[in-house]
């Protein structure tokens, strides 16, 4: 007689695996259009990016995405594209790109061709006004699936003037009683 389990009992089998983190956020940038910097003491920002070899490049200022001051080590979180869910969360180092740095062309290139509604004068109005960050994921991931944390994650909505909370709009002789497709009953 041996001892194995019953075929209907799964046994938990754990392998030694070695991951490469820059490969694996690789996957997961290249299949979304947003990413997340988590700042310590702050919140999780949104923001588009650009993967170009092992970076991925930001760009943000007037007429583009807002990001606050970024510190040199930031948790990147990288979204699923089947739910929206929180995917995978890397430790990443963070710099900000001059003009007169090497990695600026390539990575304003990169950038240039992920913008949607780019200008001709895109490039130079970066190098004036705006700020372009690199952040290079390292170490083990933060989380990853299997190893989520049991808290749900929710944070407070920012708070923003884009509301109309206390205002409602103006209609012509008030609201109609009957809307197509909104049929009320017959006042006898």
């Amino acid at each position: 007689m041996t001892d194995s389990p019953p075929a209907n009992v799964t046994r938990n089998v754990t392998a030694n695996v070695t991951l490469n983190v820059t490969a694996l956020f690789a996957e997961a940038a290249s299949k979304s259009g947003l990413l997340w910097v988590d700042i310590p003491g702050d919140r999780a920002w949104p923001f588009w990016h650009a993967w170009d070899g092992e970076t991925v490049y930001a760009v943000s200022g007037p007429g583009e995405q807002t990001l606050p001051w970024v510190p040199e080590r930031v948790h990147l979180i990288a979204r699923s594209k089947d739910n929206g869910g929180r995917l995978l969360t890397v430790q990443a180092a963070a710099r900000e790109l001059r003009p007169e740095d090497e990695e600026w062309g390539p990575a304003t290139q990169a950038l240039k061709s992920e913008r949607l509604n780019a200008t001709d004068d895109l490039l130079t109005r970066w190098a004036a006004e705006c700020t372009v960050r690199a952040f290079r994921p390292f170490g083990s991931p933060v989380e990853a699936p299997g190893s989520y944390p049991t808290t749900s994650g929710a944070a407070p909505v920012p708070p923003s003037e884009a509301t109309t909370a206390g205002w409602r709009p103006w209609h012509w002789r008030g609201r109609p009683r009957r809307r197509r497709g909104n049929r009320l009953p017959d006042e006898h």
